[in-house]
């Protein structure tokens, strides 16, 4: 239905107020019925409705400032409740189910109406449609985008007896055959609900013949079977109803937007039982083991975590505890095992304003552990399962000094280096003689 929150949203060039509202787009909104515009919008010059399932014109005859009403592509049947719309210069009525040619007469009353559009209806197929429509609304300049020539209204006009009786008649004729299409329609979701109830019935029973300790020894062969089946039979569900041939009808098209509808539900509900059936991430266990854990997924190799380049800082949270640290991303926890104890309380977390870069600094007696996070990666290290081969390089001093051991799990053991001085024969070194620069 029309809702305010929908009208709202679409009134956003004029800052989504409504009762000085002018023009408004509600296209292919799957409207269904037609309520509350003239009392919400009541200055409404410009009304776009096509591509919805509006069965009627309805609730618009309060718009006194209406110029044009585009309902093209709906499930219309005849042409009513326009009497009101004094302004109606232009009515667009394409590819409906108007087969009542006679309901054209209401638009008499509105003696602005310039241009109507019938394209793609079952009255446009009657002998004498044309010449019915010219005679019948006379203050008409433009129908179906052809232009009305003065002598084909005088001739519309001389046998408008004539045409009038055969637009009754093929009329009358189409009434009954719409009413077939509708018996048609209703016996054939009266089978579809039918069939439904059974199938429902036969999977209860299906369920309630297994027991309960063979569906604990078989749960997830049973699981796996059981979805297989679903969709295969849906699969042939939609195979019969896609190749079942049916008269393109209000009905038939109602019915296809329904069963779009009811699988994307269907769809939807399955994917939240599913979200709902995913167990919380564990972060730390029973024993009081604290894990690490990568919901996020950034992980982009065993030494890099790839995030967004333009994450917004109040989305990230950072907490440093002695033996690891957790980064929650979008509520999304990321925690990494320290491989030796830190001090939370000295540690800090900063980030530039300019690039980016998040360095989370912990000091750890006299040396300082750090993960930088350039715009693209978070330096993290790499785990081992053995502790005694943790790779823990100190990344505060990218230039080694030419002898320094580390005082992490490896020992950086400084390089030998042997000078050797070169002897040359008939050297002889005089003191006096200044070294040469």
């Amino acid at each position: 239905m029309v809702t305010e929150d929908l009208v709202r949203r679409r009134a956003e060039h004029n800052n989504c107020e409504i009762f000085s509202l002018e023009e408004i787009s509600l296209h292919q909104q799957e409207i269904e019925k037609l309520e509350y515009l003239d009392k919400w919008c009541r200055d409404l010059k410009i009304l776009y409705l096509q591509n919805n399932l509006i069965p009627k014109i309805e609730n618009v005859g309060k718009l006194k400032k209406l110029e044009y009403l585009n309902v093209a592509l709906n499930n219309i049947e005849r042409i009513e409740n326009l009497e009101g719309c004094e302004e109606l210069k232009k009515l667009d009525l394409t590819a409906n189910f108007i087969g009542e040619l006679s309901s054209i007469e209401a638009l008499k009353y509105n003696i602005h109406l310039k241009e109507l559009f019938l394209v793609g209806n079952p009255c446009t197929e009657f002998e004498g449609y044309r010449q019915f429509v010219v005679a019948t609304l006379h203050q008409l300049k433009c129908l179906d985008s052809k232009e009305i020539e003065r002598s084909e209204r005088i001739q519309a006009l001389q046998n408008y007896p004539e045409v009038k009786q055969k637009i009754r008649e093929q009329e009358q004729a189409y009434l009954l055959k719409r009413a077939r299409e509708k018996e048609e329609a209703q016996r054939r979701m009266q089978e579809r609900k039918d069939k439904k109830q059974k199938q429902m019935e036969s999977n209860i029973g299906f369920d309630s013949s297994n027991s309960l300790q063979n569906k604990e020894n078989h749960q997830a062969e049973g699981d796996g079977e059981q979805e297989t089946w679903r969709r295969v039979d849906d699969d042939e569900e939609d195979r019969r109803f896609w190749e079942e041939p049916t008269p393109y009808t209000p009905e038939s098209r109602l019915e296809t937007h329904r069963y779009i509808e009811e699988k994307r539900r269907s769809k939807d509900n399955i994917r939240e039982s599913k979200k709902r059936e995913k167990p919380l991430q564990t972060l730390v266990t029973a024993e009081g083991k604290v894990l690490n854990v990568n919901v996020p997924k950034y992980t982009d190799s065993f030494i890099y975590i790839s995030f967004r380049r333009h994450l917004d800082t109040s989305l990230l949270d950072v907490d440093v505890q002695p033996t690891y640290i957790r980064v929650l991303v979008k509520g999304k926890p990321f925690q990494f095992v320290l491989p030796e104890e830190v001090k939370p309380d000295s540690s800090s977390a900063k980030r530039s304003q300019t690039t980016g870069h998040l360095v989370v600094t912990m000091p750890k007696g006299s040396a300082a552990f750090k993960a930088s996070r350039t715009t693209s990666y978070i330096f993290a290290e790499k785990l081992e399962v053995d502790p005694s081969k943790y790779s823990f390089p100190d990344v505060t001093k990218i230039i080694q000094e030419k002898e320094r051991i580390g005082q992490g799990p490896i020992r950086l053991q400084p390089e030998k280096i042997t000078e050797t001085k070169k002897s040359y024969v008939d050297f002889e070194n005089n003191e006096d003689v200044p070294p040469l620069i």
